[in-house]
């Protein structure tokens, strides 16, 4: 893909996230698309909003459940960047009116101890690595229309990244198995979804492992301090007006995600 075809798709989801105007799927108008292209569309806006300020706080897995990789037809995860302004604190409200269509997912957030770099990282490399687990709920948001997605629109709009809410009870990760702590996720009070940290790539911080890899492929790696979301624990729950959700985890503790009432999710 020529370099002013991926500045045109790079500008086409900028545009969308400031307009709050989702777009056609990027795949419809180029369905040649490859992700090398994908990641250099996702790079040029995460160098842009780094230009004006932006500070890159970590990473986030996609697309860890095998349900969701069979629904794209890929055989592996994706990844997305993490910014300052995309971090909520535990119970603020976060305005609807900046988001477009979005989701919410719980998940174990990791916070690096040490610096971690490809290739070659196993999964007990990664857990030698990370400092400990938060509670967190994502905000995904997709900036396609309908959430009318490919792996290669999702790529390109950044993992389909929003908002992310982490608690403040850092655990370190020899206090449990990682695999079968499980959570409950309640919307308003009402339980609604349940999971287990099983459910991404059968281990959480395998994870972080497979990202460490992929990102040597791209010149990167995880550096101390860094926050890696390493991929939902259930099915994503769209968010309506006034919603509160409250993921309680096992070991972990829990995390309250609060939207606005003042504007309608999409």
């Amino acid at each position: 893909m020529a370099a002013s075809d991926v500045a045109e798709v790079a500008d086409r989801l900028w545009r969308a996230e400031t307009d709050r105007s989702p777009i056609s799927p990027i795949t419809d108008a180029h369905p040649d698309l490859g992700i090398e292209d994908a990641y250099a569309i996702q790079t040029r806006n995460i160098d842009r909003r780094v230009a004006a300020g932006r500070v890159i706080r970590g990473r986030k897995v996609g697309l860890t459940s095998r349900p969701m990789q069979q629904l794209l037809g890929v055989s592996e995860p994706d990844f997305g960047v993490l910014l300052d302004d995309m971090f909520v604190e535990d119970g603020d409200e976060i305005d609807l009116a900046a988001l477009l269509q979005p989701r919410v997912e719980a998940e174990m957030a990791f916070v690096i101890g040490r610096d971690l770099a490809g290739p070659g990282v196993t999964t007990s490399n990664a857990l030698a690595a990370i400092a400990g687990v938060l509670p967190s709920i994502e905000i995904v948001d997709s900036r396609i229309a309908d959430w009318k997605i490919k792996l290669i629109d999702t790529v390109s709009d950044n993992a389909s990244s929003g908002k992310l809410v982490v608690g403040g009870k850092l655990t370190p990760v020899t206090d449990f198995d990682l695999r079968l702590g499980g959570m409950a996720l309640t919307r308003n009070g009402e339980l609604i979804d349940t999971g287990a940290g099983a459910a991404a790539l059968g281990n959480p911080a395998r994870c972080v492992a497979w990202l460490a890899n992929k990102l040597a492929g791209f010149g990167a790696s995880l550096r101390q301090d860094d926050v890696v979301l390493p991929g939902a624990l259930h099915r994503m729950v769209p968010v309506q007006p006034g919603d509160v959700f409250r993921a309680e985890f096992a070991y972990l503790g829990a995390v309250t995600a609060r939207f606005s009432d003042g504007a309608e999710a999409r």
